[in-house]
């Protein structure tokens, strides 16, 4: 008795069947044609996002140049203005920065300044945190050799090392 061969299994097939087999391959290769289009729309998408994410940050560094150009013009219009020396000593052990603000008119550190409640400058929103201080010290009549060393107290740490960096060129 013979064995069928596998030619004979194939053939074995119907028509039915061969038609549904070839209908399974057709909708199985859309699939993966529409997947490979949505793998391209995201690539597409996540390069806008890139793009959009180095345009954002060549924004904040001019941002961050515009800043420190606005606080160095703020802070040397106060020194003019107040007719004072500053003097910095540093604590080498604990890393701290006295400030000896030297008044050619007044002589004396011992005006009293009200506490307030102020956010931080973050370097963010320059303008309205000089127009704040501006307010403080005309509210609080504040001399104008006491207003650097008030501003320097609300800035954040960053800001503040920039501050004591300009200071030092000085």
């Amino acid at each position: 008795m013979k064995t069928p061969s596998k030619q004979s299994e194939s053939s074995s097939m119907t028509y039915e069947e061969e038609e549904e087999m070839l209908h399974d391959i057709s909708k199985l290769q859309d699939q993966v044609q529409q997947i490979s289009l949505s793998q391209k729309l995201t690539e597409a998408k996540i390069n806008g996002v890139e793009s959009k994410i180095k345009g954002m940050e060549a924004k904040i560094d001019d941002l961050k140049i515009d800043l420190k150009a606005d606080l160095t013009n703020f802070l040397q219009e106060i020194l003019t203005n107040g007719e004072r020396g500053v003097k910095e000593t540093h604590d080498a052990n604990k890393g701290n920065v006295n400030h000896d603000f030297i008044d050619s008119n007044v002589g004396s550190k011992t005006h009293h300044i009200p506490k307030i409640d102020m956010r931080k400058f973050d370097g963010k929103d320059p303008a309205t945190c000089i127009l704040q201080m501006e307010q403080f010290f005309d509210l609080n009549n504040v001399q104008n050799t006491q207003k650097v060393r008030i501003a320097t107290l609300y800035l954040e740490p960053n800001q503040f090392v920039w501050y004591q960096w300009l200071c030092s060129r000085k």
